[in-house]
């Protein structure tokens, strides 16, 4: 069995062993070259899809604490409205729309669960 296929899950020794095999994976760009050789040397490899997953992510534009406010307000108000009362599940995720920066700069709409009244 190759370190691609070592379930998440994995601990050896208290460490999860898993994670960290996943981590050095998706984070092989940003690794120095001697961390890069070491890994190589133990036969763990550059995983491009994680690698391009990761980096998608890291792109995408970071939701201040005030816009997450605003979004958890915005979605309890719509929850209040249509069940008219507040007591909402703790599972419950409100469907909103929010205007987001598209891959081409122009704004899209993009529809997001947010947990009502969340910050």
């Amino acid at each position: 069995m190759g370190w691609a296929a070592l379930p998440l899950d994995t601990v050896y020794e208290g460490e999860q062993l898993g994670w960290w095999v996943q981590a050095q994976r998706a984070d092989w760009p940003g690794l120095e070259e001697d961390q890069r050789d070491l890994l190589t040397a133990i036969c763990i490899e550059e995983d491009q899809e994680l690698a391009a997953a990761k980096a998608a992510a890291a792109a995408k534009p970071k939701v201040s604490r005030g816009d997450r406010f605003a979004q958890g307000l915005a979605a309890l108000a719509r929850f209040v409205e249509r069940e008219r009362n507040a007591r909402v599940p703790r599972p419950h995720r409100e469907p909103l729309e929010i205007v987001e920066d598209g891959p081409d700069g122009e704004d899209q709409v993009v529809v997001h669960q947010v947990t009502p009244g969340s910050s």
